[in-house]
């Protein structure tokens, strides 16, 4: 089925490039064209399904790069999940993300299910068996036995068990490979988060073999140390990514930086819908220096990706824009706050010929909004439409 979107404004993706008004033409599930109304009117029938968005803006699609699908974000999700059976899991992670295509996130990232059930529940949405967004799957992350979310089912030791775990969570169709480089809160009788756990060794054997099966690799880091062993290794993300130094203050390296930056290697800082109540908790002083730290990254161009760790205790699922107001209220542009979310975060997962911009040839990801959001990240708040690979959140009956 073709569809033709029209509205008063229309954001391409990257910074600034934008169409008022503006039109897309799509066909089935991908963008067919893009322009102006007018432009755009000329290469449609009559017939085409047309919604017409005269106060509204369409952009593309926001991209979740760390969530949890199979967290509930309860007070304790740990026992939530373990409580569950495979059957309920998959059907919690299921209505989860709904919830983050509903706010308008059309691909989300999961970094760490159980036994890799996340790629039946991708599968089941790339088939169209059921509406979800774009998903892209870690499975059980690497961690060594009782390490940081050992319960996930990834634990490892010594390089054979860890080429054997890569293999394996390969062959069960992982879109990328998970390591706990430190431990962590999630897992409190395990390490702790300035604790490392595995040898800058195995971090290069880790790299080495991801990237021989096709996957990149992101890894859970809090220390400096394990940042840099991390950047010495070529990993691609760095999830976290707070630079603590062993007495768990900031120790903030501009080498290491600067080598993530030359090398491209991406931050993903990952912090919660619930910032403000976890800025409350810490305090002002330790508050600020997440906030400089954050500042730290991008005045050193490190390439920083947008993620909400979505399903921790302090995170909901479906909440986008807290997060999103977090970079604003570090003084981040909103027009670059737009495009860190969209295109800045498919080009550093490698999903730029996919998603990330309304063009021509990729698929058809977007939402429409009452309003600009280029004035008022608010705006995000309430899609009128959300489009997953042309397919609506909900009944685009309804809509329009």
């Amino acid at each position: 089925m073709q569809q033709l979107l029209t509205a008063q404004q229309l954001l391409i993706g990257p910074h600034g490039e934008s169409i008022s008004p503006g039109a897309v033409l799509i066909d089935g599930d991908v963008i067919t064209a893009v322009g102006s109304v007018r432009e755009i009117e000329r290469q449609t029938s009559s017939s085409v399904h047309r919604l017409d968005y005269p106060q509204g803006t369409i952009l593309p699609g926001l991209i979740n790069c760390h969530v949890h699908l199979a967290f509930d974000a309860s007070r304790d999700p740990v026992a939530a999940l373990l409580e569950s059976s495979d059957t309920d899991l998959i059907r919690g992670m299921s209505a989860r993300a709904r919830q983050h295509l509903a706010a308008g996130v059309t691909t989300v990232r999961d970094l760490g299910d159980r036994n890799g059930l996340i790629t039946q529940l991708r599968d089941a949405i790339n088939r169209g068996d059921i509406t979800g967004p774009r998903i892209l799957a870690a499975c059980a992350p690497l961690t060594p036995p009782g390490g940081h979310c050992f319960f996930l089912g990834g634990e490892v030791s010594g390089d054979k068990e860890i080429r054997e775990r890569i293999h394996h969570t390969a062959e069960l169709g992982a879109d990328v490979i998970k390591v706990m480089g430190n431990g962590g809160q999630m897992t409190p009788d395990g390490p702790g988060m300035t604790d490392s756990q595995f040898s800058p060794g195995e971090l290069r054997l880790i790299v080495r073999k991801a990237h021989a099966v096709g996957l990149p690799v992101a890894i859970h880091a809090y220390t400096v140390e394990t940042i840099a062993a991390a950047v010495d290794a070529g990993v691609d993300t760095i999830e976290h990514c707070t630079f603590l130094g062993p007495d768990g203050m900031p120790d903030l390296r501009d080498t290491v930086a600067e080598t993530m930056a030359a090398r491209q290697i991406a931050a993903s800082p990952a912090l919660p819908s619930g910032w403000r109540r976890m800025w409350d908790m810490l305090g002002p002083e330790r508050s600020q220096a997440i906030a400089d730290r954050l500042r730290w990254l991008m005045n050193r161009r490190v390439p920083v990706l947008f993620g909400s760790d979505a399903g921790v205790p302090i995170s909901q699922h479906g909440d986008p824009v807290s997060t999103l107001e977090l970079y604003e209220h570090i003084g981040v542009p909103v027009p670059g706050i737009l495009e860190l979310a969209t295109t800045a975060s498919a080009h550093y997962l490698g999903l730029s010929d996919k998603t990330g911009a309304l063009r021509p040839g990729l698929a058809a990801d977007l939402i429409v909004v009452d309003g600009n959001p280029l004035q008022d990240l608010q705006t995000l708040r309430s899609p009128k439409l959300v489009l997953s690979s042309g397919r609506a959140a909900v009944d685009i009956s309804d809509l329009g």
